[in-house]
């Protein structure tokens, strides 16, 4: 039980990390001719579209579980 606590704690640490650092700092990685002076390690975006399209697919088939 521990090792799930502690795995969960440190996806949890590792993405509030990376959310802070890309809001505070672009990305050292962007230094090429076609870099934007914005650039973040994580498209936020795309990465709140995608747990939208989780949660829902999540939804629906806990409703058809609960259906039977």
């Amino acid at each position: 039980m521990r090792t799930f606590f502690g795995m969960i704690l440190g996806a949890l640490l590792l993405i509030c990390g990376v959310y802070v650092y890309d809001s505070m700092r672009t990305s050292s990685v962007a230094s090429g001719e076609v870099a934007q002076d914005t650039r973040t390690i994580v498209n936020w975006d795309v990465a709140a579209h995608d747990w939208n399209l989780l949660k829902t697919r999540t939804r629906e088939q806990w409703d058809k579980i609960a259906a039977k």
